[in-house]
Order: C-alpha cells, then sequence, then structure tokens
C-alpha cells in the first residue's frame, strides 16, 4: 500500500430537531462526497461532534456510513478519545463494523507528556491491531505533539500510516515530511494550509470545507498533487473566504450552518455548541452564496 493522499471529508454529524441522528440526511453527505470526487470519509472526528456522542451514537453512524459507500471510497473513523481505555473500546467497536483504520486524536485536556502521548498511540494501535492516522490538533487539546514523537511513532509502531496536522506551525509539519519513512503520509488538518503543506511535500488534507464544496476542493488538492500550481492557486483563493468563514465560530457550528443553507441537513447541534449567532450568519451567508454563484 502506498501513502494515503487526496481529500478526506470529515464528515459532519446531521441530528435531527429532537437530537437524535438523522440516518437520511447522513446517508445522502456519503452519497454527496462520493458523487464530488473525495478519497475518502472520515466519520466521528472533530466536526463530526464525537465528543458529545455516546459510544453506541459513534458505531451507528460508522456503521451508516460503511454501509452508504458499499466499499467505494476508504473509511476512517475517528476513534480517539482522552482516554486509553474508552479509546479502545470505540476502536474495537469500528473494527467491528468494517473499519481497518482509525483516526487517533492526541487526548485533550490531560496535557500528556511526549511519552504519554507515545505509550497512548502505541496501546491503541498495538492492542486493536488497525491501522491509525494520528490526530495532533494544539488548539482543541491543549499539547501539541512535537515532530520528534510523530516520527518516533511512525518509525516503530506498526500501522501508523499518517498524521493529520493541524499545529499550525509550517516549520513543525516540513520537519516531518523531511524525516518521515517512506510511506507515511502527511495530511493537513487546516483547509487554508493544505495547499502550502502540499507545495512543502504533504499528501492531501482531512477537510471541513469539502463537507460544502467537495468537488471544487478535492479538484484544489489533485491539481497541488499533480503540480498544476496555477489551478490550484485558482481554486485555493476562490474558496479561501469560505475556508475562513467556516471558523468565525466554532467548528462545526458554521459548517453545519452551511450545510443547512444549502438544504442539506437540520440546523441542530449537541450542547453546549449552539446556533450560529445572528450577524455571523449573515456573514457566511453572504460568503456561501458567492461562492456558489462563483463556483
Amino acid at each position: 500500500m502506498g501513502r494515503l493522499t487526496g481529500t478526506g471529508t470529515a464528515l459532519v454529524t446531521p441530528f435531527k430537531k429532537n437530537g437524535t441522528i438523522d440516518e437520511p440526511s447522513l446517508r445522502g453527505l456519503v452519497e454527496w462526497q462520493i458523487k464530488n470526487k473525495v478519497e475518502f470519509l472520515v466519520p466521528c472526528g472533530s466536526t463530526g461532534e464525537s465528543a458529545t456522542m455516546t459510544r453506541e451514537e459513534r458505531r451507528r453512524v460508522i456503521e451508516i456510513v460503511i454501509d452508504q459507500n458499499a466499499d467505494r471510497v476508504p473509511v476512517i473513523a475517528g476513534t480517539g478519545t482522552n482516554s486509553t481505555l474508552d479509546s479502545l473500546d470505540l476502536t474495537h467497536d469500528a473494527k467491528e463494523v468494517g473499519v481497518d483504520t482509525v483516526l487517533l486524536v492526541g487526548p485533550y485536556y490531560n496535557k500528556p507528556t511526549q511519552e504519554g502521548f507515545y505509550q497512548h498511540f502505541k496501546r491503541i494501535i498495538e492492542e486493536c491491531d488497525v491501522k491509525a492516522v494520528l490526530y495532533n490538533v494544539p488548539g482543541r487539546t491543549a499539547s501539541n505533539m512535537l515532530a520528534e514523537t510523530t516520527l518516533r511513532l511512525a518509525e516503530e509502531v506498526e500501522n501508523v500510516i499518517a498524521i493529520k496536522e493541524a499545529s499550525n506551525n509550517l516549520e513543525q509539519i516540513m520537519e516531518i515530511i523531511k524525516h518521515r519513512p517512506k510511506d507515511f503520509a502527511v495530511l493537513s488538518g487546516e483547509d487554508s494550509l493544505t495547499l502550502p503543506i502540499i507545495t512543502s511535500g504533504g499528501d492531501g488534507v482531512i477537510s471541513v470545507v469539502s463537507n460544502e464544496v467537495p468537488r471544487e476542493f478535492s479538484d484544489m488538492v489533485r491539481a497541488a498533487l499533480a503540480g498544476d500550481l496555477k489551478k490550484a492557486k485558482e481554486l485555493h483563493y476562490r474558496l479561501f473566504d469560505l475556508m475562513r468563514a467556516n471558523f468565525i465560530e466554532s467548528n462545526p457550528i458554521p459548517v453545519k450552518t452551511a450545510l443547512h443553507m444549502m438544504g442539506m441537513v437540520e440546523e441542530s447541534l449537541r450542547l453546549p455548541l449552539t446556533k450560529m449567532a445572528k450577524h455571523n450568519r449573515e456573514k457566511l451567508k453572504k460568503v456561501l452564496i458567492l461562492k456558489i454563484a462563483n463556483l
């Protein structure tokens, strides 16, 4: 198997107005993504509100995505938490329903040492016997996994196949790219930094904005990977305002609001996330209307 490449969409989890999982809308999102040529799907990540879903709900979301996908594209399921034991349970669940690769976020709140990162990931991957994409997002977890720890895991733990890097630290990301093992993929965890990361030797992205514009964003990534920087830059800047608008409030509030405006999901979030503030909603609406008109 070669490196993981291209665009993976960090799928939102649609909820009904009563707060339960909206299965028809989730199935519709999977079809929308595959039809628009993303390379892989990532349910139950941060964008999927996994932190406020029960174990049973997370398993069910993964089951729905696996079923609807029907082996058309790879599915990488988010199973990480700040508890190693809980992450083991969730990873076993994902494996039981047909997932062979998982996304493991760095433990949040606990603030582990670098050795803590290493032992946490090593135990989950080895005990569950799954391939894993590590996920470094210090803006959410309050702890940064250093390049040396990422490289140690990539070199010493079998089945560590990639990292989703959302540290916003390009020097750190380039350090990983420079010294990584041959088949270890470096994926952007920030839509707006995807182009510079790919031009530095990165392999793709796990994306938020591809929920809204899967064809255009994945076209940008494919162009960048193919070395067509003229096309990649054109698409990058065409989508840049929407990438930024997706973070004017906590993710996934804006992207779910946008998908609601597009008629794809209910405007339903799990507390402590709430509906978008009116003034930010208007900003998002203007950006979304402009983007759709220009696509």
